[in-house]
């Protein structure tokens, strides 16, 4: 990892650059993809599915014989975790429900806000390197706490065209309608614009690698929302003297081992910590099974000393972490203090890993710096707000003027009519 010590504040972008690869690359070949497949649909995801995945498919779709299947070969302990996972979120997660809001603004004008599942989502799930089948509960327990009608799967295969057994137990314990064997640019794509096989989509949500950001950020061009730039993953911790070195390394390296093109970062006002994380990182990436993707991650990592706790929130707020872990005696301070991170974790027993699996929050988080702007997933991810609004003969009578003031001046003639001509209905009422 690099060492920085004290960086100036005009060093703050140079230093905080992603490890990403540059976008105009991936439009070009995201665009390519989206035309063959708005153009030829099935064969065209089958045709890259082939080149990307190596697996020639026949069926794109999973069959309820092979959810069946896989529900056999997850192990009971693990089902076990999964479902306590599974409550957690689902507690966490219904708590976001909110009630209707209803407001007499002006007497006999009744204004309300209601909150309407959107009907057709689209879940990417990623499944190269790692099946993240923890991700479809993130995604899928919202959507069904929402009441979203069609819930669409994606995740690539593996080379024998096989989904990981637990991704498959997941999603149908989860109540994922149509589970898909695509992934990459083509699953995005197929979501997208829709196949014979795959339907179209009005959101779609799930992390995934460049590749898959770029896709759903072109796929907003094409009339698809999405629910945030999601790309490779990141952490950045904070941790004084009174942090335990041993867990700090421990949570960088579990950021580490997702993927190549991942970030970790640690930011301290200990030179001694510094060290000793830094040994900590040695010792235990030796015996990491996939200690080969945690190195070159510790290649583009930075492990930076600053000067004091001013200087430090202000340099994680402008990072903007998707993942920020503080432990420090002024916990408080950084709590208060943070603006920009996707999801906050306290103290020397709240590993990143937490969040990822079973506390009940959401890991399906904004990176790349994005948590300047965007929320992570959350039960809203998956509703609209829908305003109604309903006036009396008295309300339109208490507002009606002001309405047609407004309208003369922005030269609506249109709008100013549709108002006076009810109130002069009511005004011949009134006369006879």
């Amino acid at each position: 990892m690099k060492k920085i010590y004290n960086p100036k504040f005009e060093t703050w972008p140079e230093i905080l650059k992603r490890p990403t690869q540059a976008i105009a690359d991936i439009e070009a070949t995201v665009n390519d993809i989206f035309s063959e497949i708005k153009l030829k649909g099935d064969s065209a995801v089958k045709k890259y599915t082939q080149l990307f995945d190596g697996i020639s498919l026949k069926n794109l779709s999973v069959s309820e014989k092979e959810i069946s299947a896989a529900e056999k070969n997850v192990s009971e302990e693990l089902k076990e975790a999964i479902n306590l996972a599974k409550a957690n979120i689902e507690k966490f997660h219904h708590a976001q429900k909110t009630e209707r809001i209803t407001v007499e603004t002006t007497e006999g004008v009744s204004c309300w806000q209601e909150k309407r599942a959107i009907q057709k989502v689209g879940l990417y799930i990623p499944g190269g390197s790692a099946p993240l089948f923890s991700t479809v509960l993130m995604l899928a327990i919202p959507a069904n706490i929402a009441g979203c009608k069609e819930i669409v799967l994606c995740t690539p295969p593996d080379k024998n065209g096989k989904i990981n057994p637990a991704i498959l137990y997941t999603a149908k314990l989860c109540g994922v309608t149509k589970i898909f064997k695509i992934g990459g640019i083509q699953a995005i794509g197929a979501m997208t614009f829709g196949t014979a096989s795959v339907p179209s989509v009005y959101k779609l949500f799930g992390p995934g690698n460049q590749f898959v950001t770029v896709a759903k950020q072109i796929a907003t061009k094409h009339g698809v929302a999405i629910d945030m730039p999601a790309g490779p993953s990141e952490l950045l911790v904070f941790a004084d003297e009174t942090a335990n070195p041993a867990f700090v390394a421990s949570d960088l390296l579990s950021q580490a081992e997702h993927g190549a093109d991942s970030q970790v970062i640690l930011v301290t006002t200990s030179e001694k910590l510094l060290i000793s994380v830094e040994k900590e990182v040695v010792k235990q990436m030796a015996s990491l099974s996939r200690k080969s993707i945690a190195e070159k991650v510790i290649e583009n990592s930075k492990l930076i000393l600053v000067e004091n706790n001013t200087q430090a929130i202000n340099l994680i707020n402008e990072y903007g972490p998707e993942h920020f872990i503080v432990v420090s005696k002024e916990e408080d301070f950084f709590v208060e203090n943070i603006q920009n991170a996707g999801s906050v974790f306290i103290g020397n027993y709240t590993p990143e890993s937490a969040g990822d699996y079973a506390s009940g929050t959401n890991h399906t988080l904004p990176t790349n710096g994005f948590a300047k702007q965007y929320s992570g997933v959350n039960l809203d991810s998956f509703l609209k707000s829908m305003t109604f609004q309903k006036i009396s003969a008295k309300g339109i009578q208490n507002i009606g003027k002001s309405i047609e003031t407004m309208a003369e001046a922005e030269g609506l003639q249109a709008h100013k009519n549709a108002v006076t001509l009810r109130l002069e209905s009511l005004n011949n009422k009134t006369d006879e």
